[in-house]
């Protein structure tokens, strides 16, 4: 009797006429996250799926190219097919992998997660990731600055608190509607540690498609504050007195469908195998150069060095350690099946966020350290950008991860950063004039 043959998956095409999508946003990320695409008719699907489309990539961002580079020819992943009907009635998004010359462009953060997750497969192993990404939702005042969108919503502890809850609700529920529709499974949605700052959780999966997942997250919230006349933002760090937002990974190994972390044998009561325990070391081995990539903008490093907020805490790590469910470690294990790494925000490339995670934990693995007591670990953290990026050139793991599809993009990476960095440092803030105009 012969094999059956394998399901066949849908292309982009199929999908398009099957759920009577009109345009398609074919989607990519530059370094930074940024999201770049292209409106592409239904009509012209066909085109996108067999030829790509093409971008200026100098003009795109944070991509490794000159102005004189040929374009980048994005190339659709059907996988990653999102319909947005809520956004616009028969809108979709499509993540693409950007290709040079006919080859994968090794400074496509997407390419380059897939790269480590083809060397992880080569282990027999894959990964699966969940992210709570927190975010805040504000709005313009006169002045230019910002507030709370909610100007009611002022009190000193906000977490959790009902009323501030359901004064969001229709923003909330129309976030959640589009995640259950997309299969998703929004399981929670809640308010935050910060006044206007909430989180809206969607079941994990593997890497790829929780990166995937969460450019078009970012995207449709974003779009739908917009209509309510309000801006919601992932950015670090907005309010100087509030808790910043993280964008917390929950990750684990599996070989096939054996998870790799679990152990009812753990002498430190974790619940943790030995697999996992290296797994750990090696994210704190790796913590100083991860904090450039998981951690990767000036506004960062505003949380994870921020003195205590008003409700009390900055729920942001201080240092390279580990421990059980205690949300003040860098890597919080909340149970046995995953280890929760605290350190990353909301500015984090998820792509590049999740391949130097991957790669750091893998080195512990293939080292063979262990981590220690619970509680262990006292490296200092980064305190600013700048000392991050010096981190990450000396560390040759994580330039590794960035290295992935090819040399010299953690090169690029940690010039752009530092360019980001002396770009801020040389702007003369508020903070100066006040502290510095009559002071001498």
């Amino acid at each position: 009797m012969s094999t059956p043959a394998a399901p066949r998956t849908a292309t982009l095409a199929e999908l398009v006429e099957a759920e009577g999508i009109r345009f398609v946003l074919a989607t990519f990320v530059d370094m930074t996250g940024k999201p770049c695409a292209k409106l592409v008719p239904a009509s012209a699907v066909k085109m996108l799926q067999d030829e790509g489309v093409g971008f200026a990539g100098y003009a795109a961002g944070a991509i490794g190219q000159r102005p004189s580079d040929p374009d980048l020819i994005t190339l659709p992943d059907a996988s990653s097919f999102t319909p947005l009907h809520q956004i616009k009635p028969g809108l979709a998004m499509v993540q693409c992998d950007p290709h040079v010359g006919g080859e994968p462009w090794k400074y496509a953060p997407r390419v380059i997660l897939k790269t480590v997750l083809t060397r992880l497969a080569e282990r027999g192993m894959t990964a699966m990731v969940g992210a709570e990404a927190e975010y805040f939702l504000v709005r313009r005042k006169p002045s230019g600055g910002i507030e709370v969108a909610d100007d009611k919503d002022t009190s000193g502890r906000p977490c959790y608190d009902a009323r501030d809850l359901t004064r969001m609700y229709d923003h909330l529920t129309e976030v959640s509607a589009v995640l259950n529709g997309l299969g998703w499974t929004n399981y929670a949605n809640d308010h935050e540690d910060g006044n206007g700052q909430f989180e809206q959780n969607f079941e994990y999966a593997e890497a790829l498609a929780t990166a995937d997942r969460l450019i078009a997250f970012r995207y449709l919230v974003q779009m739908l504050a917009e209509r309510r006349g309000m801006t919601a933002t992932f950015m670090p760090k907005p309010f100087t007195d509030r808790t910043g937002s993280g964008l917390h990974m929950h990750m684990s190994l599996w070989e096939g469908e054996t998870p790799l972390f679990p152990s009812a044998d753990d002498p430190r009561g974790l619940g943790l195998s030995p697999v996992a325990y290296r797994f750990v070391s090696g994210l704190l081995a790796h913590a100083p150069a991860l904090s450039a990539v998981v951690t990767p903008t000036v506004n960062s490093f505003k949380r994870t060095t921020a003195a205590t907020t008003a409700s009390g805490a900055t729920w942001a790590p201080r240092k390279a350690t580990y421990g059980g469910n205690d949300r003040t470690h860098l890597v919080r294990v909340p149970d046995g099946d995953r280890v929760e790494v605290r350190l990353a925000d909301g500015s984090a490339n998820p792509y590049l966020a999740m391949a130097a995670l991957l790669t750091a934990g893998l080195d512990g693995l293939d080292s063979g350290t262990d981590p220690g007591e619970p509680g262990s670990g006292s490296a200092d953290l980064p305190p600013t950008l700048l000392h991050a990026i010096e981190a990450l050139e000396a560390d040759p793991v994580v330039t590794g991860a960035l290295d992935a599809a090819g040399p010299d993009v953690a090169a690029y990476y940690a010039k752009v950063k530092r360019e980001e960095f002396l770009a801020w440092h040389s702007q003369v803030s508020s903070w100066e004039t006040d502290t510095y105009l009559t002071a001498f």
